[in-house]
């Protein structure tokens, strides 16, 4: 609802399933559009991604997803959940799929001011004729050291040997201010520009309305009916943050860490050209389990949140299947505009693992 949440559990029309084992969720907020990719109901899908809602499900359900750089492609025509962070961008279950679709939807947009007037590279020669010999991959010392399934450990581990036998060169890199700050950050900007962009579904102008025998009750009850819970969460969250009393203590200082993380990022590609790191702490967990743990749920973006915050591309890549069926991936962030690398090095992983199989998971 509203890009918001990383299960789909809180869809008006139920939760999505994973075409993986349809008794786990296929991650969120673009769940939807990850699980069709990944059961082979359409070749490419798109996805909005304001803090790993296109890298997270695709992870989950075991297809590749991109996130292009902030200012790549429009806006225009999204349901603004965050504006500063909002990102379209493609699934499939190849890279050159991916990158097609990222030609296709990567122009400048006069309807969007955000919409970069930047010349776009080829994204699919980058598809067929990668270059990726001599690049510095960059690794997360505190990355590996937190949290992080043993599974998923070792697909960054295999990744990494694969881009050295391609001649690649592997680099430790530190983020240790975007690993202990960033959700923090992430959750009291998202929230405040959420509260600002969503005050308009008042029921007034167009959306659901409740009768009620006055106007303040009307709005009262509907934006209490109107939105589920997470999204309830989020306003009152955000609100609470931009309020007269607290806007320097919260938002002002997350527009500062934001900032610091933005610095340490730009610290790291001058030593390296490509990150490589994980994408969530787990493989998909089942239905259910963290809806009554909201912070347990937001640490599923604890990887991806701060390459939003950054501005930067980031990318996920299938790396294969465990015996239980469940997907394995790996994240790739380059610095702004050089998407084009995420494509190149994706399709030299994709050379060695394969393009990830269509789920035969059920019905969704």
């Amino acid at each position: 609802e509203f890009a918001m949440g990383s299960s789909t559990e809180h869809s008006y029309f139920g939760p999505a399933s994973n075409p993986r084992d349809i008794s786990r969720v296929p991650g969120g907020s673009s769940g939807g559009s990850a699980a069709s990719a990944a059961a082979g109901y359409v070749p490419i899908a798109l996805g909005s991604d304001t803090g790993g809602s296109i890298r997270q499900p695709a992870a989950f359900c075991g297809v590749h997803g991109l996130k292009p750089t902030y200012g790549m492609v429009s806006r225009w025509g999204l349901v603004a959940f965050a504006s500063s962070l909002d990102q379209i961008g493609p699934f499939g279950r190849s890279v050159g799929d991916i990158a097609l679709a990222m030609d296709v939807i990567s122009s400048h947009d006069p309807r969007d001011s955000t919409c970069s007037r930047r010349e776009r590279p080829s994204f699919r020669d980058g598809a067929s004729s990668p270059a990726v010999k001599g690049m510095r991959i960059g690794i997360v010392r505190e990355f590996l050291e937190g949290p992080l399934d043993p599974s998923l450990k070792r697909s960054i581990e295999g990744t990494a040997s694969v881009l050295v036998s391609s001649g690649c060169a592997i680099v430790e890199v530190s983020l240790e201010e975007s690993a202990s700050f960033g959700l923090p950050c992430y959750y009291i900007i998202a929230p405040a520009e959420a509260s600002s962009n969503l005050a308009r579904f008042d029921g007034v102008r167009y959306g659901f309305r409740e009768e009620a025998p006055d106007l303040v009750s009307q709005f009262t009850r509907t934006r209490s009916s109107g939105f589920g819970e997470e999204v309830k969460r989020r306003i009152l969250t955000g609100t609470f943050v931009l309020s007269s009393g607290y806007y320097d203590s919260y938002y002002l200082t997350a527009l500062k860490v934001r900032k610091r993380i933005c610095e340490e990022f730009d610290r790291a590609f001058r030593s390296v050209d490509v990150i490589l790191m994980p994408v969530a702490p787990s493989l998909p967990f089942r239905k259910g389990d963290l809806l009554d743990d909201p912070i347990s749920m937001y640490m599923s973006d604890v990887f991806t949140l701060p390459v939003n915050l950054a501005g930067l591309p980031g990318m996920t890549v299938f790396t294969g299947l465990e015996p239980s069926g469940l997907p394995t991936s790996v994240q790739l962030v380059a610095p702004r505009w050089q998407d084009r690398r995420l494509i190149e090095c994706a399709a030299v992983i994709e050379e060695r693992f394969g393009c990830p199989p269509v789920a035969e998971g059920g019905a969704l």
